[in-house]
């Protein structure tokens, strides 16, 4: 049990690297969420990563390999470059600022709730997290998104074009500051990916995972429910 939790959480932690632009942290690179400055790195890079990457993978490779047994990277689906561009700092918040969003803990049950406008929540509370802060004093926002608020964006996303029958894909949308993350849960299939970064990562039903943003980060899971 203990060996699926560690790859899978290795592979999240590879994600989030991946995620950084090459140079720079402009609008271009970055999207202008990588502010810069000494706190900016809050967590140091893990190399290692267990979980397979695949380009060009056909669905029924999907299926039998694993849809329903282990998480894989996926690289090449989809072509999210306009959401991408719509998802920097400065087009969010010309979009969305006075939106009220909801933030959540980040411990296993999410308990406490706090809802504030978009632009408070970026401008002040995005900020690298202290790694030996708990994750019940960590509010980040993730989930709980008002659909109809944010539909002009959500439109524009591309998700990967695998389907499990009998499932309908829900989409959760999240930024979060580095150093941020969620303890090791569980919960149905789906997709989840870096909006600044290369790589799709699939995760079966009930695969026991964590996560950690090595930077600030955008990112969408679609939930196959």
């Amino acid at each position: 049990m203990a060996r699926g939790p560690r790859a899978l959480l290795l592979a999240l932690w590879a994600l989030a690297a991946l995620a950084r632009p090459s140079s720079g942290s402009g609008e271009a690179g970055g999207g202008g969420w990588l502010r810069g400055g000494p706190a900016a790195a809050a967590v140091a890079e893990e190399e290692r990563c267990t979980v397979e990457r695949r380009a060009d993978l056909t669905y029924a490779e999907f299926v039998q390999r694993y849809a329903f047994v282990k998480p894989v990277i996926l690289q090449g689906l989809t072509d999210n470059s306009r959401f991408r561009a719509l998802c920097s700092r400065e087009r969010l918040l010309t979009s969305f600022g006075d939106n009220i969003v909801r933030l959540s803990t980040a411990n296993t049950y999410s308990y406490r709730k706090v809802d504030l406008p978009f632009q408070e929540y970026v401008e002040q509370l995005l900020h690298p997290q202290d790694p030996a802060s708990l994750g019940n004093d960590t509010l980040y926002f993730f989930g709980d998104n008002n659909f109809t608020e944010w539909a002009s964006l959500f439109r524009h996303y591309s998700p990967p074009p695998f389907r499990l029958l009998g499932t309908t894909p829900a989409y959760s949308f999240g930024i979060a500051g580095a150093g941020s993350g969620v303890p090791f849960h569980w919960h149905g299939p789906g997709f989840s990916e870096v909006i600044y970064g290369r790589k799709v990562l699939y995760f079966p039903d009930r695969w026991w995972h964590a996560t950690l943003n090595l930077d600030t980060s955008v990112f969408i899971s679609t939930f196959l429910g």
